[in-house]
């Protein structure tokens, strides 16, 4: 933590060295979470280089208030996944799945990773809203029931108690599909 706030500190003061570090610190999660949010990979890489432009264009005004600087990290890519939602959800769009995609890979193996993607897609658009950010915070974000907290504003057996239930609740659903 206190290897943080330094790195932020330093950030703050326009030191490339501690920008670089915060973003590779942090690009896996953040890329992660958004990916699981939005479904599509491509769109994820970008939005989560945005999260970035925008952290460090307002990085100066960050204040350490008890709070890890990942979690508002995570509280710019919720803003931005919410707009992202909003926006798709008002205009007509084509799934880029469709369109093979260039590359070396294993075309049976990236197949199988799709298929569990969009069925754990499918999957947790049926649990509430809170549990599915409760589910991409810890899982695809990695961060601690503590910090999971901190960024929904619940308490850390609320989110206990979320996780749990999401986690019964997605067996359930996968079991029966």
């Amino acid at each position: 933590m206190q290897d943080e706030e330094s790195l932020v500190r330093r950030a703050q003061e326009q030191d490339q060295a501690a920008l670089t570090g915060i973003y590779e610190a942090n690009f896996d999660r953040i890329y992660r979470y958004i990916a699981l949010k939005i479904g599509d990979r491509t769109e994820a890489e970008d939005m989560t280089q945005q999260v970035f432009l925008s952290a460090f264009k307002s990085i100066s005004s960050y204040k350490h208030r008890g709070t890890p600087f990942s979690a508002w990290l995570f509280r710019i890519a919720h803003n931005q996944v919410v707009d992202y939602l909003r926006k798709k959800s008002k205009r007509a769009t084509v799934p880029l799945e469709k369109v093979p995609e260039r590359g070396g890979g294993d075309p049976r193996l990236e197949v199988e990773q799709s298929l569990t993607m969009e069925e754990l897609a499918s999957a947790t658009s049926k649990l509430t809203p809170a549990q599915r950010e409760v589910l991409s915070l810890r899982f695809a974000g990695g961060l601690s029931v503590a910090q999971v907290a901190k960024v929904m504003g619940k308490s850390e057996g609320a989110i206990k108690a979320l996780q749990h239930s999401a986690i019964v609740s997605l067996r359930k659903i996968l079991a029966a599909g």
